[in-house]
């Protein structure tokens, strides 16, 4: 399972909000919502997170072992 808990916690450092994200950066909300409850976003969406944010994927996401596999 790939988690973004890191995401709000790295956002919140650099000072940065959901609404932010969503009037400044335009980030959508249903991108918001995905993120907040871990379902899959796209390789974009993490890569623009990276630039607003400043940050390394490491700093908005985690692998959490499960029993996902194909």
């Amino acid at each position: 399972m790939i988690k973004y808990d890191k995401l709000w916690k790295t956002a919140e450092k650099k000072g940065i909000t959901k609404s932010m994200l969503t009037k400044k950066y335009n980030v959508s909300k249903a991108q918001l919502y995905r993120l907040r409850y871990n379902q899959p976003v796209s390789t974009n969406t993490l890569d623009r997170l990276c630039n607003i944010l400043e940050c390394d994927i490491n700093d908005i996401m985690e692998h959490i072992p499960d029993d996902n596999f194909f």
